[in-house]
C-alpha cells in the first residue's frame, strides 16, 4: 500500500510539472504573438515628428506638382535629375540619410532642380497594405501647398519598417498640419486619393520603360528604387561624388 501510494504521489507531480510546462509554453506562445502585433503596429497613434524634417531651403526655392511628379529647385538651374522613390524603401530611406544634405544645398544654391516620383513599389508590403500610395498621395498634395520637401523629409527621417504598419491618412493630415500646411483641401486631396489612379498609371509606364530598368544581379532586371537619372540615363547613386559629376 505504502508503495502504491507514493506511485501515485509521483504521477501526480508528473502530471502538475507537465501541465505547468504546457501552460508555460502557451503564456510564451501569447506573449510572442502580442509582441510580435504590438510590433508590427508600433506606428498606430504616433505622431509624425515634423521637426525630424531638417529641410531649410530658401525663400526663392519653388516647390509645385507637375501631373504627378513635384518639382523642387530655383527658376535657372542649370543642372536637374528625376528621383525615383518609395516612402517604404528602406534603402530610400539609406538614400535619404546619406545625400539629403548636399542635393538640399545644391537646390538652395540655384545649381539643381529635383523631380520628385513618389511611386507605389511597395504598396503591398505594408501592413495593412496601401501605405506607399497614400504616401505619395499625400506628397503631391503638399507639393500642391509649397510643402513637399518638408512633408517628404518628415516621412523619410521616420520611415516605418517595411512588412509593417504605415501611416494612416489621419497621421498623414497631422504631419501636413505639423508641416505648415492650412488649405483644407490638402486634407480632402489626402482622404479622397486623389491622384491614386495617375499614379498608379505612371507607376506601370517607369516599370516598364527600358530606359528605367537596371541589372541586380542573378539574372534579374528591372525597376527598383531608389533610382537616379539625369539627362535620361540612370546615375550611379552608390559613387560618393555622383552629385558633383552631375553639377559639373
Amino acid at each position: 500500500m505504502v508503495a502504491q501510494a507514493r506511485g501515485a504521489s509521483g504521477d501526480r507531480r508528473k502530471w502538475i510539472i507537465g501541465v505547468s510546462a504546457v501552460v508555460v509554453v502557451v503564456a510564451l506562445v501569447i506573449g510572442g504573438v502580442i509582441w510580435t502585433i504590438a510590433d508590427r503596429n508600433r506606428t498606430e497613434g504616433q505622431v509624425i515628428n515634423p521637426g525630424a524634417s531638417t529641410s531649410a531651403l530658401t525663400g526663392d526655392v519653388t516647390q509645385k506638382r507637375d501631373g504627378v511628379v513635384a518639382i523642387v529647385g530655383k527658376t535657372g538651374a542649370k543642372a536637374s535629375i528625376d528621383v525615383y522613390a518609395d516612402f517604404l524603401c528602406p534603402i530610400c530611406g539609406e538614400f535619404e540619410k546619406q545625400y539629403k544634405s548636399q542635393i538640399e544645398q545644391a537646390i538652395n544654391d540655384g545649381k539643381l532642380q529635383v523631380r520628385y516620383h513618389m511611386v507605389p513599389l511597395l504598396n503591398e508590403r505594408s501592413s495593412p497594405p496601401g501605405y506607399s500610395l497614400d504616401s505619395a498621395n499625400a506628397a503631391l498634395a503638399a507639393a500642391n501647398a509649397g510643402k513637399f520637401l518638408q512633408f517628404h523629409d518628415a516621412l523619410f527621417a521616420s520611415q516605418p519598417e517595411e512588412g509593417k504598419r504605415g501611416y494612416d491618412k489621419a497621421q498623414l493630415i497631422e504631419l501636413g498640419k505639423n508641416v505648415g500646411i492650412t488649405d483644407p483641401e490638402f486634407a480632402q486631396t489626402v482622404n479622397a486619393g486623389t491622384y491614386d489612379q495617375q499614379l498608379n498609371a505612371a507607376f506601370q509606364q517607369i516599370e516598364n520603360d527600358p530606359k528605367l530598368a537596371q541589372d541586380f544581379g542573378g539574372g534579374q532586371r528591372g525597376f527598383g528604387t531608389p533610382t537616379v537619372t539625369a539627362n535620361g540615363s540612370i546615375v550611379s547613386w552608390q559613387d560618393p561624388n555622383w552629385l558633383t559629376k552631375v553639377l559639373g
